[in-house]
């Protein structure tokens, strides 16, 4: 045999796993090393985790109503270790089942770095090691990115540490003003924090519809988060305990950690993409086609190595149509196209398809439909969160181009409104469906007059 394996995927994650399985279960002979746990930034340190500390968060809020609805709650209290403890338990057990399911797909995983030698060549780093394939997969995913030179950026830490935490932390600084921020937020706040986002930008969630932008600025400080806009860190230091952070406005605000949310970078430092000829980006994400391949032609990449869309099930998707593009002979490039996302904040955002603003540049006629309510559910609790819905409409056609909501179970009905979107269908086609009555997802199928202008609201 020519190399010691047919694919050596380097990167154990979601997209990496499920690409070695397929390869593997079509006769491939596959190898995958992981250098931390095998299970990636989703399982491990990402989707998994934080929507369990989401969860966790939540009860605060529902202990607030409860009253509204007829329950005594007496003094509650909060644990920390107890929910640290659960969700890392948890974690390890769906990293097992990834490493089995590898197994039993007959995959050998290495546990060790891996660094490209050259186009056919891996090196494990602890053992030395170099193994050849016929095909290199880099599926690395992205790492939390971090302000270098900034004094005292050793005292913050990154998602990636805040699910470790000793102890839960009286008073938060988030910096930045994208999901991974508002969700930590939203964790932290809903644990007991005191939480304060800093952002360098006037509005928060770039790249998300300015509807749901500006309403989630206003739920925010509505749900008690303190946002502190067009400012930025200059300075990280000691104070007793604590730490003392100074902004470019000359303030000086007290936390007891600093968290850096300020988006992230493929992960490919250090993996040897020079030595193998492999191309990037200027952000460091490896330049591939439509069906994932580098410009060597022994080297594909998937996932966030790409930074094509950062999305765990976008992953999955990549490794398996690689998979079956290689090694089942079923030719499938990924359509990126109307892929729904979700925000897990306090209202958290399902969104998917064209904001206003894309369509707008993008369409010669845009019709927009708008609405904005206290659910139901909030009534007899006299909590004033709000929710906002919003569908964006191709005026010529018909087609519906978006639909964004923020509000409660918006990821949830997001999944579903994806579906008519994906599917092209038209405003007339999605009113002709009958609301189901009372839910909040009515108003979905309940909005029939166009907004007058962009921007106005209901």
């Amino acid at each position: 045999m020519k190399h010691d394996y047919d694919l050596f995927v380097i990167g154990a994650g979601s997209g990496g796993v499920r690409a070695a399985r397929i390869a593997s279960l079509a006769g491939a002979r596959v190898a995958i090393a992981e250098e931390y746990r095998i299970g990636g930034t989703c399982v491990i340190r990402g989707c998994v985790p934080k929507k369990f500390l989401v969860y966790g968060a939540e009860f605060s809020q529902m202990l607030a109503d409860a009253p509204g609805y007829g329950w005594t709650v007496g003094r509650a209290t909060f644990d920390w270790p107890t929910l640290r403890d659960n969700v890392q338990k948890e974690v390890a057990r769906l990293s097992g089942i990834y490493t089995s399911n590898l197994a039993k797909a007959g995959v050998t995983a290495f546990e060790e770095r891996a660094e490209l030698v050259d186009a056919h060549t891996v090196r494990l780093a602890r053992s030395g090691s170099e193994l050849t394939a016929e095909r290199i997969l880099i599926a690395t995913g992205g790492r939390p990115y971090l302000p270098e030179g900034l004094p005292g950026l050793e005292l913050g830490i990154t998602s990636n540490e805040a699910f470790l935490l000793e102890k839960l932390p009286e008073r938060v600084l988030i910096v930045g003003g994208g999901y991974v921020a508002l969700e930590f937020a939203n964790i932290f706040h809903g644990l007991g924090s005191k939480v304060r986002i800093l952002h360098r930008s006037d509005k928060m969630l770039r790249g998300f519809d300015d509807d749901l932008r500006a309403h989630m600025h206003i739920e925010l400080e509505r749900g008690g988060t303190q946002l502190t806009m067009k400012s930025t860190l200059t300075k990280l230091e000691k104070d007793g305990g604590a730490i003392r952070a100074t902004l470019s406005t000359g303030e000086k605000a007290g936390a007891d950690i600093v968290l850096f949310a300020i988006g992230r970078d493929p992960n490919t430092e250090g993996l040897g993409l020079d030595r193998a000829g492999v191309k990037v980006d200027d952000a460091g994400a490896v330049i591939v086609d439509e069906f994932s391949k580098s410009c060597v032609e022994s080297i594909y990449a998937i996932g966030d190595v790409t930074n094509r869309m950062n999305l765990t099930p976008v992953a999955i998707r990549d490794g398996h149509a690689f998979a079956n593009t290689i090694y089942n002979n079923l030719p499938t490039p990924v359509d990126h196209s109307f892929v729904p996302s979700a925000v897990f904040g306090r209202p958290p955002i399902g969104t998917v398809g064209l904001s206003e603003a894309d369509a707008r540049r993008s369409f010669e006629s845009v019709d927009i439909y708008r609405t904005n309510f206290r659910p139901m559910r909030n009534m007899l609790s006299g909590n004033q969160e709000r929710t906002l819905m919003k569908i964006v409409v191709d005026g010529k056609s018909g087609k519906l181009l978006g639909v964004h909501i923020a509000g409660s179970d918006a990821p949830e009905m997001i999944q579903l409104a994806a579906v008519a979107v994906k599917a092209g269908l038209t405003k007339r086609q999605w009113d002709s469906t009958m609301a189901l009555h009372p839910t909040a997802a009515e108003e979905l199928m309940l909005m029939r007059e166009k907004v007058a202008a962009p921007g106005s609201g209901p």
